[in-house]
């Protein structure tokens, strides 16, 4: 039983008999105390029942206005009702805040993610994007919020994705600035309603252009000279050939069987540049060595038509100098880079092969040349698997298009960077930079750096860095 409740039944009868007793003796002043009787019992309840609405009235008006202020104090049944109704409502205001909160949580975890996230309702009008889309489509949330998402991002190809209804399989876009592709995905929830999630693929269709690129090369390169091969080996079967003739096509046939090799090479190299871990910091190579081997093949290469000079085996720049990292990748980089001085450099023509020591401890290996140039258009290309400036060119000069592809990776596998510097007509300039972590020995610094190409080439076009 509430304990409100005894004291105010006593309450109760109090002031009907107060008022029975007020009315009887009035009523006896009329002649008529019945009459009056009732008239008092009739006004204390009034009375009574007045004085009770007082409080629920105040009850009620902070009940249409909830604020932070608490209940007011009253007694009685109205102050339970009170009491029991802030408690209600401050249970329900912290579930309302925890759901908030977790909703809150929600959509942050959402605009976390990698890919972008837009809500649609049943008109495809925007609901919610998360950040990535905004960089996706280019929305602001203050100003795109509400609008059809079909006048924000004008795709044909979306507009026909979301009228036909079926959303099995994802759709691609171009995104709206042009600079790349978009994959959306759509799922449909609720009452209408839907999900749209989009990734940026032009990282993935760049790979499997550069891949379907890579296989068509690889196979005309090598069905070039096996078309030759076959040419010549059904000639010798079906031709009466003499001595000289049958000399030459065999000597031909070795030059087609050679740049198979060479090409054959080259792929398994990139292979294994692509597939193995970073060579180690705890393997140490002689600057020395290198420098005489990639000496020894620039001169088997040039067959004396070059006039070709190297850094000295016994300079301070080379001498007790070690370079931290794989001696066969480092050896293939560097002979790639001296070799293809030698084939693009016309007989006469100058190739200077150096390695130095830079004041800030970076070792420097360079290539400067005397050679036909390249045009700067070409440059941020030059990296590129089977990549050719002139391609028929190429393929007299006997390279396979691979070179410096092998050269970037290995660069890039020795925390190096490649710069190249040319301009047709006067030669070219590409050096190897080493980080000063990965060198060791002798001085830190030495006069032994090679000089630029060309200082009107050197203001014009600063070196282009090509890997890093």
């Amino acid at each position: 039983m509430p304990s409100w409740l005894i004291p105010r039944v006593l309450k109760l009868w109090a002031a009907l008999g107060l008022g029975s007793l007020v009315g009887f003796l009035g009523g006896r002043q009329i002649h008529a105390p019945l009459m009056g009787t009732v008239l008092g019992l009739g006004g204390a309840s009034f009375l009574f029942l007045l004085r009770d609405l007082l409080p629920g009235y105040r009850l009620a008006k902070w009940l249409r206005e909830p604020s932070e202020q608490p209940a007011p104090a009253l007694h009685g049944p109205w102050g339970e009702v009170g009491y029991r109704a802030e408690r209600l409502l401050r249970l329900r205001e912290r579930e309302l805040e925890e759901q908030r909160r977790r909703l809150e949580q929600f959509f942050t975890a959402i605009d976390a993610a990698p890919n972008g996230v837009t809500l649609l309702d049943a008109s495809d009008h925007v609901l919610w994007f998360s950040s990535m889309a905004a960089d996706h489509f280019g929305l602001e949330p203050k100003r795109d919020i509400g609008q059809r998402i079909t006048n924000l991002v004008r795709a044909p190809a979306l507009l026909s994705y979301l009228q036909a209804g079926n959303f099995d399989e994802p759709v691609k876009i171009t995104q709206p600035s042009g600079q790349g592709t978009l994959m959306l995905v759509l799922r449909a929830y609720g009452d209408g309603h839907k999900l749209m999630l989009s990734q940026d693929i032009t990282e993935r269709e760049r790979a499997e252009t550069m891949r379907r690129d890579f296989v068509a090369n690889v196979s005309h390169e090598i069905r070039t000279p096996l078309t030759v091969l076959a040419g010549f080996i059904e000639s010798m079967t079906h031709l009466q050939l003499t001595d000289v003739e049958r000399k030459r096509v065999l000597g031909l046939m070795a030059q087609q069987t050679d740049r198979m090799q060479a090409l054959v090479s080259d792929l398994l190299t990139l292979a294994k540049l692509e597939g193995s871990p970073r060579p180690a910091m705890d393997r140490w190579v002689p600057v020395s060595k290198l420098m005489a081997h990639v000496e020894s093949d620039a001169r088997s290469l040039s067959g004396g038509r070059h006039k070709l000079s190297f850094t000295p085996l016994d300079d301070a720049a080379v001498k007790d100098i070690e370079l931290a990292g794989s001696e066969t990748e480092l050896i293939s980089a560097l002979a790639n880079l001296a070799g293809n001085a030698v084939r693009y450099t016309p007989a006469d023509g100058s190739v200077d092969v150096r390695w130095a020591i830079l004041p800030d401890g970076q070792g420097e290996f360079s290539v400067t040349d005397t050679g036909v140039g390249i045009d700067r258009e070409h440059i941020p290309r030059l990296t590129e698997r089977f990549y050719r400036v002139d391609g028929s060119r190429a393929r007299e000069t006997g390279g396979t298009g691979l070179g410096l592809s092998i050269v970037k990776h290995v660069a890039q596998r020795h925390a190096g960077e490649l710069r190249i510097d040319s301009e047709v007509g006067k030669g070219s300039r590409f050096s190897l930079l080493f980080p000063a972590a990965r060198v060791r020995g002798g001085s830190q610094s030495s006069p032994g750096a090679a000089p630029a190409l060309n200082a009107e080439v050197q203001e014009s076009w600063p070196p282009l860095r090509v890997v890093k």
